[in-house]
């Protein structure tokens, strides 16, 4: 049987993850790059343009078209299912530039968590951010931490005006 832990994940999201069909090396740079020219080319009526972004791009090479389903109960909060599809914020240019003004940073659309409940995205340095009707909220400061909150349950943090 091969050894699941990679050591990159915790176990239980190393599991899920490859239940999702992840594997180490995963990389579909092709659909990545089908997305990109798809958000690229995107305005909004109002005018509003996506950000594309390599730290975006190698996000949706390695886990685009998954969705990955937490394993059991959350350590703080109901773990949430993923969905690694940035087409999913296709309509919220405007939302995801107010958000990287705010942080003073450029945000692109990763995905979504459980059935469409909140956007999950994206900025250059690669730190990822859920979006939902009650607020903005940080997952960590890259995907794979990101992933280890959503799928293990942790609770994220509220991004405030502070």
């Amino acid at each position: 049987m091969p050894d699941l832990n990679t050591t990159r994940f915790p176990v239980s999201v190393d599991a899920a993850l490859r239940e999702a069909g992840w594997q180490p090396g995963r990389w579909d740079i092709r659909q990545a790059e089908e997305w990109a020219d798809a958000l690229s080319a995107h305005t909004t009526p109002a005018g509003h343009r996506l950000n594309v972004f390599p730290t975006a791009v190698e996000a949706w090479a390695e886990f685009g078209g998954l969705r990955v389903t937490a394993p059991g109960p959350g350590r703080q909060v109901a773990p949430s299912s993923v969905r690694i599809d940035p087409m999913a914020g296709i309509h919220l240019a405007r939302t995801l530039a107010d958000l990287g003004r705010s942080l003073d940073t450029e945000i692109s659309p990763l995905g979504e968590e459980g059935e469409g409940q909140a956007v999950l995205a994206i900025d250059i340095t690669g730190r990822v951010f859920s979006i939902d009707h009650t607020g903005d909220w940080y997952l960590g400061p890259d995907i794979d931490q990101a992933l280890a909150t959503l799928i293990t349950g942790m609770e994220p943090a509220r991004l405030t005006s502070d």
